[in-house]
């Protein structure tokens, strides 16, 4: 415990201090853990709607870190460049609903699976799609997000 990283600016010691760090930060983890559930079980009903088969490509997991991406991309334009959002927006909606929707942990077992299916190849095709399809959807919703907004303005 005395090795590990220390704020300088908070002494849990001080019960001013404890206090304040949980009233501030409490609202704050429970709209990560509320749009948590919510991304979870958007991304459950997905896999319900559209399920992948044990020897399938995973499209399905796919097309939710893709979308998930690109829902990020103009989220984080519209609350940074537009609209002056309640500070527990974007713990809701940007770490809870689409960090819960988005799925590393899935991905990474897809990849897994394929390996061990002897389907490395279609495994490491899937890492490198999955990881430029999800960079260039964030890019791309950026992009046309910002230009949306310069052509709205007067």
């Amino acid at each position: 415990m005395a090795n590990e990283p220390v704020d300088p600016d908070v002494d849990l010691h001080v019960p001013a201090q404890h206090r304040e760090l949980r009233l501030r930060q409490g609202p704050v983890v429970a709209a990560v853990a509320l749009g948590g559930g919510v991304g979870t079980a958007a991304r459950y009903g997905a896999s319900l709607l559209w399920p992948t088969a044990a020897d399938a490509f995973p499209w399905t997991t796919l097309a939710v870190n893709v979308i998930g991406c690109a829902v990020i991309g103009v989220f984080m334009v519209v609350i940074t460049d537009v609209w002056a959002a309640h500070r527990l927006v974007r713990p809701f909606f940007g770490t809870g609903v689409l960090g819960g929707f988005t799925t590393f942990s899935t991905y990474a077992t897809d990849i897994q699976r394929l390996v061990d299916g002897r389907e490395a190849r279609t495994g490491l095709a899937y890492l490198a799609l999955t990881l430029l399809a999800a960079m260039a959807s964030v890019w791309i919703a950026v992009t046309v997000t910002r230009r949306v907004i310069e052509w709205r303005q007067p």
